[in-house]
């Protein structure tokens, strides 16, 4: 009985320790704060094969509908991404930018693909993919961007891909400044440059809430 007790007493000494402990810095919250979408690239820092292997990896640990995993990943390093780059367009909201910056191009890039007709589940598969291969790339100190807007045709060709493209993600080390702006629901959601540095509108949490 003695021993149960100093069992119980040691357990809740601990509880009491890991509660007082301040909320470390990092962690996924960090991730997720450093994870914005990046339309301009640091072009003297070419991205490895290595690189964009431990990013797609993420996909071996993620959930899938059902576990069907129908989503394939095309590698594209520096040697291809002329494949790729001219049929891209990025920052749809700032047209007069004509993004990216000549100089600031991405040279690698994670092509995602189905190997089946896409349906509902094929997209939350996708978000989830997605979303995962990007905090890994910021946590290895890369960023990147996932775009939807590409011609698709040409990729196909250019890459020789089997299956149908779904969404590019171009990766890279930023030259990009990012701010979070905190707005209200019916605010302007469109992103925007304020002196050189990219502001991301973000609705406040307590408008995220519903009663």
């Amino acid at each position: 009985m003695a021993d149960n007790y100093l069992e119980k007493k040691m357990e809740q000494h601990r509880s009491q320790v890991q509660a007082a402990r301040p909320v470390q810095k990092g962690g996924l919250s960090a991730l997720l704060e450093k994870n914005r979408s990046t339309r301009g690239y640091d072009s003297s820092f070419i991205v490895r094969k290595d690189q964009l292997r431990r990013i797609v990896a993420v996909n071996t640990k993620v959930a899938s509908a059902r576990n069907r995993q129908l989503l394939r990943f095309r590698i594209v390093t520096e040697d291809e991404a002329h494949k790729v780059l001219p049929h891209i367009r990025m920052g749809s909201s700032l047209p007069s930018l004509n993004l990216p910056l000549p100089g600031t191009e991405p040279n690698a890039f994670i092509v995602v693909c189905s190997i089946e007709e896409p349906r509902p589940s094929t997209f939350i598969d996708l978000g989830i993919s997605v979303q995962s291969m990007l905090l890994q790339a910021v946590e290895i100190g890369l960023n990147g961007v996932c775009l939807m807007s590409f011609d698709k045709d040409a990729i196909i060709s250019g890459l020789g891909l089997e299956y149908e493209p779904l969404v590019v993600l171009a990766i890279g080390r930023s030259a990009e400044k990012h701010r979070l702006v905190e707005i209200g629901a019916g605010d302007d959601h469109s992103y925007y440059r304020e002196n050189g540095v990219h502001c991301v509108p973000k609705v406040a949490l307590d408008e995220l809430i519903v009663d």
